[in-house]
């Protein structure tokens, strides 16, 4: 049986802050459990919820040197949907009340938690044939591995795969402040291994010590070998190009299910979404203050409000399409404060159109997924986008720009061929966003038949976790296969 530790910064159920928690959480249920044992170890925080720290049992503790620190390590665990977690236990790193701090505090505290993560294995009894970092927050575990531990206890046989969920953040800080905290020699801070601009780069570490790079869809992968898309690592993907896979995340199907989904007042599929759907977008528009209009083109989206998402496009065009069409727009999510105040500024000047929550509500997000007729996605880069398979599990058509994941999962509407499962638009343009918007509206408006066709073919694409497990396996074995194991 093949051992796989996934080792992260947040996963679901635990704690969540955007998609690599879904992904985390997610991915390990989806492999075949009697060839693969998954497990997954995350730092223990004290902003997690006290349900789910109440289920947690200690396990051991030990100490770890952290350059001329010496730093207590407890490890808890527990079990959810069969899968084993770890939780790594350090008041002084993992407290305050949110996971991620300045970034000053954070390059000590995962420094710490992947050297706790690679000591803490002779105490699992769970000798993992390969580790599968995710972001730069795991980028010292293969640093560590290949440079402080040698043939010791046979870390030399282990494996790593390095998955890139978003190559913009890279852990970036001062050379002589990772050098004092990593304690790693002087000669890996070159510009070959973790130097970066002239910073010591996490993630950098992560991509050049893997054994092999994952980033989460196919475009992605090709994007970040660009200067446009490489954040400027573009030199060092290429080339890594040959150990560099683009594998396209999932969503959990059971979770997301219109069928079953308990935030949902009305269930349907693909054979009833017209009446389910219909029945839950009253609710949503009477629940949210806004007219309750049957036929009226109800548009949603549920975002992180950054420059990344597209949100300085609807700014530029807000007024515009508001005056020139019949639809209702409702978003929800937080991020910068100029675009939290610019939606918060049109919801309340066009207050029978728009809707504004300042704030993330998992009940709030399914009912915009189960309620909307279509979901906006604009997005600058996209690595890989979870709210399109979101949108497309539950019959809301996804208008998108063609970058990432969008590109690989949403197959633009061709009214002549009848194919499709959403709209597209190519350049990061305001007005070829709105041309999009429009055409979506028409076909609304004039076509339901070709509508609501594009919705079953939608709903009936398969993006659950099950193909991307297998691919997953398959680069398990590959890098597995170009080691004799000690065991």
């Amino acid at each position: 049986m093949m051992k796989v530790l996934f080792a992260a910064s947040e996963a679901v159920p635990f704690i969540k802050t955007g998609g690599l928690a879904d992904v985390a959480g997610s991915l390990p249920r989806y492999f075949d459990t009697e060839k693969y044992d998954v497990r997954i170890i995350l730092p223990k925080y004290i902003c997690m919820d006290e349900r789910w720290k109440g289920q947690l049992h200690f396990l051991c503790h030990f100490y770890v040197h952290l350059s001329w620190r010496r730093q207590y390590v407890g490890i808890f665990e527990t079990k959810q949907d069969g899968i084993t977690y770890y939780f790594v236990d350090n008041e002084f790193y993992f407290a305050g009340d949110k996971p991620y701090n300045n970034i000053y505090e954070d390059v000590e505290k995962f420094a710490f938690f992947s050297k706790a993560v690679i000591e803490a294995i002779p105490y699992l009894d769970f000798f993992p044939d390969v580790i599968h970092c995710h972001d730069w927050q795991t980028g010292l575990i293969p640093v560590f591995l290949r440079t402080l531990y040698g043939d010791e206890k046979c870390y030399s046989d282990i494996r790593t795969v390095f998955s890139i969920h978003n190559l913009k953040f890279q852990g970036r800080w001062r050379l002589p402040a990772v050098m004092d905290i990593t304690g790693l020699p002087e000669q890996i801070f070159t510009a070959d291994k973790l130097e970066s601009y002239g910073e010591a780069n996490y993630l950098k570490g992560g991509v050049v010590y893997a054994d092999a790079i994952t980033t989460v869809s196919p475009t992605y992968a090709k994007e970040i070998l660009t200067p446009e898309g490489g954040e400027g690592l573009d030199g060092l993907m290429y080339a890594r190009r040959n150990r560099l896979y683009g594998i396209l995340n999932g969503i959990d199907y059971k979770e997301y299910d219109p069928m079953t989904d308990l935030y949902l007042s009305n269930h349907y599929n693909e054979m009833n979404h017209t009446e389910g759907k219909a029945l839950n977008k009253a609710k949503l528009q009477k629940d949210l203050g806004l007219p309750v209009e049957k036929d009226v083109f109800l548009l949603g989206m549920v975002s992180r409000m950054t420059d990344q998402k597209g949100f300085d496009l609807i700014a530029y065009v807000m007024d515009e399409l508001m005056n020139t069409e019949r639809l209702q727009f409702v978003v929800a999510g937080t991020g910068e404060a100029k675009y939290e105040q610019m939606l918060s500024y049109f919801a309340g000047k066009y207050p029978d159109k728009m809707h504004v929550t300042i704030g993330y509500s998992e009940e709030l997000a399914h009912r915009i997924y189960g309620s909307c007729d279509a979901f906006l996605m604009p997005s600058l880069f996209e690595p890989c986008g979870l709210s399109q398979l979101m949108s497309l599990r539950y019959g809301t058509v996804p208008i998108v720009r063609e970058t990432g994941g969008l590109k690989d999962t949403v197959e633009a509407y061709n009214e002549y061929e009848h194919t499709g499962t959403g709209f597209s638009f190519a350049n990061y343009n305001a007005h070829e966003m709105l041309d999009a918007l429009r055409y979506a509206v028409r076909v609304y408006g004039t076509d339901r038949k070709s509508w609501n066709d594009m919705i079953v073919r939608g709903m009936q694409k398969d993006f659950s976790w099950e193909k991307s497990a297998r691919e997953y396996q398959e680069l398990y074995h590959t890098v597995v296969s170009e080691t004799g194991r000690c065991r």
